[in-house]
């Protein structure tokens, strides 16, 4: 039986973390930071500080350094290039070149080593048709009834999800999402700054819909299988939608959150502890940069059943 819930993350810790100018042209949540020493500095007290309370709620985190040689500034953000499903690791075409370096044969390598996974599935060759598919960040998967949502967006193409979706079984569910900016409503760059899809819960941002008929069908959906959490726009802003619930070596759900999440979500703050725990972590300097927030920091490992 397939499970919403993993109990293993993937983590790179970064050397070359920056605004990265290739992905600021469509994620509208970055901001020019300073390159100083301190800020980066910061940027690292931040990750370790996350790792060490993942480790501390006994959570494995599965860590690997970034390269010196790289210049991958988004390192930190695993989830775009590589996805793990029983038996198999998949990874993904990115939009921005910079990030096509995430993709490392050596961490590849030592995950087959380690965990046994036996099959590989690679659609980066649609990088050169200029079609992306960037992992769970594209991808908010209901593993359990198999159901892959999707935001469209230039990171983000029908073709290559219809594509994955006949290779992995899943039933593809594709819909607008936007959010606001100075220059008015945008599509929103990643589906997982929307919602986010817990074993007996789902968070979701429903006013980012703009199509009343795509969010009439999303919703309901949604609510054949789990309790809806509509969240505002002010919310989804507040990167309340970039939320993953893991389990611990000792059987306990925890769902984590950055700060600034956390208090985005505030009101609905109680509901979501009834399901699991709040872990809450403050990776502030992190999400001003990179555009992301704790989700996106975490590949989930799943070793269960084979998917497909």
């Amino acid at each position: 039986m397939l499970k919403q819930i993993t109990d293993k993350v993937l983590m790179i810790r970064p050397k070359h973390f920056r605004m990265n100018e290739q992905t600021a042209v469509n994620n509208y949540y970055q901001h020019n930071s300073d390159s100083a020493l301190s800020v980066h500095s910061q940027w690292l007290r931040e990750f370790d500080a996350f790792v060490e309370s993942l480790r501390a709620k006994k959570i494995e985190v599965v860590l690997y350094e970034d390269l010196e040689s790289l210049d991958t500034p988004d390192s930190i953000f695993p989830n775009n290039w590589i996805s793990f499903h029983g038996n198999a690791i998949i990874t993904y075409p990115m939009f921005a070149q910079n990030r096509r370096l995430e993709r490392r044969r050596d961490i590849l390598d030592d995950l087959k080593l380690r965990f046994g996974f036996n099959r590989r599935l690679s659609f980066e060759d649609w990088e050169q048709e200029e079609l992306y598919l960037e992992g769970t960040g594209s991808l908010v998967l209901d593993r359990v009834n198999k159901i892959a949502y999707a935001v469209r967006s230039m990171r983000t193409s029908e073709a290559v999800l219809k594509a994955w979706c006949v290779e992995t079984g899943y039933r593809p569910v594709i819909f607008w999402a936007f959010q606001r900016t100075s220059e008015g409503r945008k599509a929103v760059y990643h589906t997982n700054v929307v919602m986010s899809i817990g074993t007996e819960w789902c968070v979701i941002c429903a006013s980012a819909i703009d199509d009343l008929d795509e969010r009439a069908f999303v919703l309901e959906l949604l609510s054949q299988s789990r309790t809806v959490i509509d969240i505002s726009e002010d919310s989804m802003d507040g990167f309340g939608g970039n939320i993953l619930e893991v389990e611990s070596s000792e059987k306990k759900k925890w769902l984590i959150m950055s700060s600034t999440a956390s208090r985005s979500l505030e009101g609905h703050l109680p509901q979501l502890a009834t399901f699991a725990e709040p872990l809450i972590v403050n990776i502030e300097a992190i999400e001003n940069a990179g555009g992301g927030s704790a989700r996106c920091m975490l590949a989930e490992v799943f070793l269960f059943s084979h998917e497909f």
